[in-house]
C-alpha cells in the first residue's frame, strides 16, 4: 500500500493553494486541430484596419514609452534645425572669401554645427532604438498573455505556427513603426517644412521649381502606397503559412521519420517558403519603385534648380553664393524626402502587421479574473468537491453530431468515480467540460451545486488537478515540472509524492538531482514516466478534485498496481474522477459510469455492471476482466 502519510502531507505541508497559480497544461480535445487561419483572416472576411485605427493601435503600443520617444524626437528635430543652419553659414563663408573678409569665425561656426549635429543625432538615435525595443517587448508580452487566455474554441481555430509568426515576426515590425515611421515622419516633416521655408528665404523662384517636382513625386507615391500595403499583408500571411507548415512537420516528426516522408514534408514547407518568397518579391518591387521615384525626383529637382539657377546667376538676379546655398538646401531636402517616402512604405508594412496583431487581440479571452456572475463561496477550500452533470449536451465546432448528448451524472464528494466506454463515447469531452475548457450547449455542469459559469476560473481550476492522456513534460528541470502548479511545495512533500508515484528510479538516473534538466518534451522518458510526472504534479496541487484521463494507459502492470493503490488512498479524502479504457484500473471504484455515444448508459459498481449491462460485460470480457 502507498504510504498513508501522503494525505497528511498533502493537507498540512503545502499550505493554502495559490489562487493565481497557472493551470495545468490544457487538455487536447478529441477533435483534430484546425489549420484554419486566425479569425477574420479568411478571404473576403478580413476587415482591414482604417488609418485612424492604425494610429490608435500604434499609440497604444507606444504609450508606455512615450517619454523616451518624445525626447528622441525632440533631439532629432534639434538635429534638423542645426543642419538647416549650415548652408547659411556656408553662404557667409563663401561671401567672406569673395570679398576678402576674415572667414575664420564662419569656419569655426560650421565645424561646431557639424559636431553638435553628430552628437545630437547619436544620442537621439540611441533613445529612439531603446524606445522601439520597449514597444516590441510590450507588444510581445501583451500578445502572449492574450493568446494564453484564449478559450479552447478559439485556439482550435488557429494554426500554432501562424500564431508564433504573429508574436515573433509581426511584433518585430513595430520597431519600424517607431524608428522608421513615427519619428522619421515627425523629423522628416519638420525638416522638409524648415528647408522649404529657408529655400523661400534664399530664392522664391527656385522654390516654386522645387515644389513642382515634389508634387509629381507625391502623385506617384500616392498611387503605390495601397499596393504596398496589400503586398506587405500578403507577404506576412505567407510567412505565417510557412511557419504553420513547418510546425505541422515538427509536431509529427516521429510519424514523418517512420513513414519516410521527409521529402514530402520538405516539399510542402518549401512550397510555403516559395509563396513567401513570391510575396516578398512583389513587396520589394513596389517599395523599390517608390524609393527609386523619390531618388529620381530629387535628382531632377537638383538638375532643374541648377539649370534655372545658373540662368538667374547669368542674368544677375542672384549671386553664385546664393545658388550654392540653395543647391545645398536641395541636397539637404533629399534626405527627409526620401525618409518620408520610406515612412510611407514602412507604414504600409506596419499597418499589415498591426492588422494581424489586432486580429489576434480581437479574439475573445477566458474571464480568468472575474466570474460571469457572483462568485460562489469556496470555503472550506480543502473540502472534497462534488460534480454534477445536468442534462448536458455539447457539440464541437464544425461537427454535426454532439460529442455529449443529454448526459446526467452525479459524482459524489470523496471517493473514486470512473467513466468507461468505447473510444469516442465522449468521456474526455466530459472532463474538458468540468475544467471549462468548453461550455455545454445545453444543460449545466455544477461544482458543489453551483454552475461552473458562476465560478471565477482561477478559483475553479485552482482546486482541480488534471492529468491528461498524453501528459506533457515541460521544458526545464524535474523540480520545475513537479512544482509547476505548486511552487511553494516544500522538499518533504515533494519527495513524498515522488515515492507515491514511483519516480525514484528516474531520480536515480538524474543522480538524485531534482534540478537536473529534462530533455525537451521528455524525449528520453518513457510514456509511463511522463504520466507519473503529470500525476505527481497534480497531487502537489492538493486538489479538491483529481481528474485522471487515461493516466495509467502507458504504465506497466507493476507500476499500474502501485499507482492504483496511491489513487485509492487519495480518494479517501478527495474526489477522484477517472476516465479509463483498462477496466483493471477501476475495479475498486466506488462508482462506475458506462458512457456510450455521448450518453449515460449505466451506473454501478463492477460486479453489478457485469450482471446488468451488456456493453460493460463485453468490455470486461475483451480485457479478460471477470
Amino acid at each position: 500500500m502507498a504510504d498513508t502519510s501522503l494525505q497528511a502531507g498533502l493537507r498540512d505541508k503545502a499550505g493554502p493553494p495559490a489562487d493565481h497559480a497557472p493551470a495545468d497544461p490544457a487538455v487536447s480535445p478529441p477533435c483534430q486541430e484546425s489549420t484554419a487561419p486566425a479569425a477574420g483572416t479568411e478571404p473576403g472576411s478580413r476587415r482591414p484596419l482604417s488609418l485612424r485605427e492604425s494610429f490608435d493601435a500604434v499609440s497604444a503600443h507606444l504609450r508606455p514609452h512615450r517619454a523616451g520617444a518624445s525626447l528622441a524626437c525632440s533631439l532629432l528635430v534639434v538635429s534638423g534645425a542645426v543642419a538647416l543652419a549650415q548652408p547659411l553659414v556656408v553662404r557667409d563663408l563663401l561671401s567672406a572669401f569673395a570679398v576678402g573678409r576674415d572667414w575664420q569665425r564662419q569656419a569655426w561656426e560650421l565645424v561646431g554645427l557639424v559636431l553638435l549635429d553628430a552628437v545630437v543625432v547619436a544620442f537621439g538615435n540611441y533613445l529612439l532604438m531603446r524606445a522601439a525595443e520597449g514597444v516590441v517587448l510590450h507588444a510581445r508580452r501583451a500578445l502572449v498573455a492574450h493568446v494564453l487566455r484564449l478559450p479552447m474554441v478559439e485556439v482550435h481555430r488557429q494554426t500554432p505556427g501562424d500564431l508564433m509568426a504573429r508574436v515573433a515576426g509581426d511584433t518585430m515590425l513595430l520597431r519600424q513603426v517607431v524608428t522608421q515611421t513615427l519619428v522619421q515622419a515627425l523629423t522628416g516633416f519638420v525638416t522638409v517644412i524648415g528647408t522649404l521655408i529657408m529655400m523661400g528665404i534664399v530664392d522664391p523662384t527656385l522654390l516654386v521649381v522645387t515644389l513642382g517636382v515634389l508634387l509629381l513625386l507625391g502623385l506617384v507615391v500616392g498611387v503605390l502606397m495601397p499596393r504596398i500595403r496589400r503586398a506587405a499583408l500578403s507577404a506576412q500571411d505567407a510567412v505565417g503559412s510557412m511557419g504553420a507548415a513547418l510546425e505541422r512537420a515538427l509536431t509529427s516528426f516521429t510519424t514523418v521519420k517512420a513513414s519516410g516522408t521527409e521529402e514530402l514534408e520538405a516539399g510542402r514547407v518549401g512550397d510555403s517558403a516559395k509563396a513567401a518568397y513570391n510575396q516578398g518579391i512583389s513587396l520589394a518591387w513596389s517599395t523599390s519603385v517608390a524609393g527609386t521615384s523619390a531618388g529620381l525626383a530629387m535628382q531632377v529637382a537638383f538638375l532643374t534648380v541648377l539649370g534655372v539657377g545658373g540662368a538667374r546667376v547669368a542674368d544677375g538676379a542672384i549671386s553664385l553664393a546664393t545658388l550654392i546655398a540653395f543647391l545645398l538646401y536641395v541636397m539637404y531636402l533629399a534626405q527627409p524626402v526620401l525618409s518620408l517616402v520610406n515612412v510611407g512604405t514602412y507604414f504600409q508594412a506596419a499597418r499589415a502587421a498591426l492588422q494581424r496583431i489586432a486580429e489576434v487581440q480581437r479574439l475573445p479571452v477566458e474571464p480568468l479574473d472575474e466570474p460571469e456572475t457572483d462568485s460562489p463561496a469556496v470555503a472550506p477550500r480543502r473540502a472534497a468537491a462534488s460534480v454534477r452533470f445536468d442534462n448536458v449536451t455539447f457539440t464541437y465546432p464544425g461537427r454535426k453530431d454532439p460529442a455529449v448528448d443529454s448526459f446526467s451524472l452525479t459524482v459524489p464528494a470523496r471517493g473514486l468515480t470512473a467513466m468507461v466506454g468505447p473510444s469516442g463515447a465522449g468521456k474526455t469531452t466530459l472532463l474538458s467540460l468540468v475544467e471549462r475548457f468548453w461550455d455545454p450547449d445545453r444543460g449545466r455542469v455544477l461544482l458543489d451545486g453551483t454552475d461552473l459559469r458562476q465560478w471565477n476560473l482561477r478559483d475553479l481550476r485552482a482546486g482541480i488537478g488534471y492529468v491528461e492522456q498524453d501528459a506533457p513534460v515541460i521544458a526545464g528541470t524535474l523540480r520545475e515540472n513537479l512544482t509547476y502548479t505548486a511552487p511553494a511545495a516544500d522538499e518533504a512533500l515533494l519527495w513524498e509524492v515522488l515515492r507515491t508515484t514511483r519516480l525514484e528510479a528516474l531520480v536515480e538516473r538524474l543522480d538524485g538531482d531534482l534540478d537536473a534538466p529534462l530533455p525537451r518534451g521528455g524525449a528520453s522518458l518513457s510514456g509511463g514516466e511522463r504520466q507519473r510526472i503529470a500525476i505527481a504534479r497534480a497531487l502537489l496541487r492538493r486538489p479538491r478534485l483529481l481528474i485522471l484521463d487515461e493516466a495509467t494507459s502507458q504504465l506497466d502492470a507493476v507500476n499500474e498496481a502501485a499507482l492504483r493503490e496511491a489513487v485509492d488512498e487519495v480518494a479517501r479524502t478527495t474526489t477522484v474522477l477517472v476516465v479509463a479504457h483498462r477496466l483493471s484500473t477501476v475495479l475498486s471504484a466506488d462508482l462506475i459510469a458506462v458512457v456510450d455515444q455521448g450518453g449515460l448508459r449505466a451506473v454501478g459498481r463492477h460486479a453489478e455492471l457485469l450482471r446488468h449491462d451488456v456493453l460493460y460485460a463485453e468490455l470486461a470480457a475483451n480485457q479478460l476482466v471477470g
